[in-house]
């Protein structure tokens, strides 16, 4: 069904600006390559089996690998770890060096945790959906790991935007 209304593309940036989002370092891995991006358009999306949907732009290094080896974590930051979360927002030329300033292990998936974050998940990819210039990829929770609980890093903290 057609619609005659025009978007208010002012409107639709404050309104979509205001979702609030987490701000997460999500790991990858293919062969001996370990790659992170900053990702903060995360939410859970099922409680059985436990879901976790993720948009990650097209273009990215990170998307492709996420397609190919069907996995990901994400690692959640501590609400203090703005400076960590920019190492990882920035582009890079070469794959991998963002985690010379992250010490981190493999988890059990063979995926990037991070030693200092509160923890991570690593998940297996159950489904995808390509549309607009991110991909949404929902990924089944198969392992935790919880280093230290605390408050968690929010986007709106940070004075970053990404959205609208």
């Amino acid at each position: 069904m057609a619609s005659n209304a025009s978007l208010d593309a002012d409107a639709k940036k404050i309104l979509l600006r205001k979702i609030p989002h987490g701000v997460f370092i999500c790991g990858v891995a293919e062969g001996d390559e370990v790659n992170g991006f900053t990702a903060s358009w995360v939410t859970q999306g099922s409680f059985e089996p436990p879901l976790v949907v993720m948009a990650v732009r097209s273009d990215s290094t990170s998307n492709g690998i996420i397609q190919r080896t069907g996995r990901f974590s994400l690692n959640v930051l501590k609400a203090d770890q703005k400076d960590l979360a920019a190492v990882f927002f920035k582009p890079q030329k070469a794959i991998g060096g963002r985690f010379d300033a992250a010490p981190f292990s493999l988890g059990p998936l063979g995926l990037p945790v991070l030693d200092d974050a509160i923890g991570a998940v690593e998940c297996q990819l159950v489904g995808q959906v390509a549309a607009g210039d991110h991909t949404v990829f929902v990924g089944e929770v198969k392992t935790a790991t919880l280093h230290a609980d605390g408050p968690a890093l929010e986007l709106s903290s940070t004075g970053w935007q990404y959205g609208g």
